[in-house]
């Protein structure tokens, strides 16, 4: 996730600077909060703080409570409880009527497996990952042990921090949560020490193939870089499909569509869009494309051309089934009255996440429940 990628890059420029720094992790949440589980923030001792723990109103304390665990290196768990109306107390005026946890850990540049360098473990293949956070909410003032484990898909890591007696038990449970896919909380026994473990399942970025590098496409891979994903464009016309013309892209290919395919790693938090404006290129494209393991095709235009090409593929012998069909979204993007490039950029990335967040894009004033899915489940 593009949060974890912005920590590492800072903590590797904080190294370079010489700068000591802290990270501020959201371990649990009861009740309503602008961020959940899982959030993270780097604090560096010159005040640079990169990530969010919550819409801003904690970070000023955070900050605070961050260079104190610097200076005395050691892990603590703060906790602030606005249930109480007269929040105001607390100073941070979160409004959120909730009590949030966080851990604040120094980090220890000469542990090679400090939690930032987990969180780096984590992000270095495209693969998912389960991190795992110890802390003790009965003893605040207690063993923290932070951020300690993480299970890859093939293999495992964790640091000094993670007490002996309870490793095979928070393996075990890690590999359900990854298998599982879903994030929770749990509570173990270590000697006299109870402690509860925050399990944090996460995938890799979104991948985004833009097929077709005419304007309209610059401001989608715009878009697609500020919400931090990785994004391909890729076009026959080499005048068009250019590194100065899409700055911000990582990668940008001059390939016809057979060799788009050979050229990116595909895997579920791969989406494409179609947006040559070239019929036949889409039209092969999506034949490709028809098999490929992709939750989200969107294609740009009206309906009557995407059932033209899903009339001529079944002529060609490449009929697609409704599983199939399913996953294809055109007139690509939500209905948000867009007109302009930049509006239309906009609904499309939005459909997107949408999409892949198996939500329904309704107004959230419709919503009669959290904002946020519960994804975080606790077990005893």
């Amino acid at each position: 996730m593009k949060e974890i990628a912005d920590i590492v890059k800072a903590y590797k420029n904080a190294l370079k600077a010489g700068l000591q720094v802290a990270l501020a992790t959201v371990v649990q949440v009861e009740g309503s909060s602008y961020r959940r589980p899982g959030a993270r923030m780097l604090v560096a001792e010159n005040g640079q703080l990169t990530g969010a723990i919550s819409g801003g109103c904690l970070e000023g304390d955070a900050l605070r409570k961050a260079l104190l665990a610097i200076h005395e290196q050691k892990n603590k768990i703060v906790t602030y409880d606005t249930t109480d109306e007269d929040d105001a107390k607390f100073g941070v005026q979160l409004g959120c009527n909730g009590i949030v946890h966080i851990l604040f850990e120094p980090i220890d540049n000469e542990d090679e497996n400090n939690p930032v360098q987990l969180l780096q473990n984590s992000i270095c293949e495209r693969k998912n990952a389960v991190i795992v956070t110890l802390f003790s909410l009965n003893e605040p003032k207690g063993f923290h042990p932070g951020t300690c484990f993480l299970q890859l898909e093939k293999n495992e890591i964790s640091n000094d921090n993670l007490p002996a007696e309870i490793r095979l038990s928070i393996k075990t449970e890690a590999v359900n949560v990854f298998y599982g896919r879903q994030s929770n909380t749990k509570q173990y026994c270590a000697g006299r020490l109870q402690l509860n473990a925050f399990f944090s399942f996460t995938q890799p970025v979104v991948q985004i193939i833009i097929a077709g590098a005419g304007n309209d496409a610059i401001p989608l891979a715009a878009i697609a870089n500020l919400m931090g994903w990785f994004t391909v464009i890729a076009d026959g016309r080499a005048d068009h499909a250019t590194k100065q013309r899409f700055p911000m892209a990582q990668k940008v290919l001059i390939a016809k569509p057979a060799q788009i395919i050979n050229q990116i790693s595909i895997d579920e938090q791969t989406v494409f869009v179609l947006t040559t404006h070239n019929y036949n290129y889409d039209l092969e494209l999506l034949k490709l494309l028809r098999n490929i393991d992709t939750n989200y095709i969107g294609l740009l235009g009206p309906k009557k051309k995407m059932q033209r090409m899903f009339d001529e593929l079944k002529e060609l012998g490449f009929g697609l089934s409704n599983e199939q069909r399913n996953k294809i979204y055109g007139p690509v993007g939500l209905d948000i009255g867009a007109e302009t490039a930049e509006e239309i950029a906009l609904s499309i990335a939005a459909e997107i996440k949408t999409v892949l967040s198996a939500r329904n894009g309704q107004p959230l004033k419709m919503e009669n429940g959290p904002i946020h899915e519960r994804i975080i489940r606790l077990v005893s």
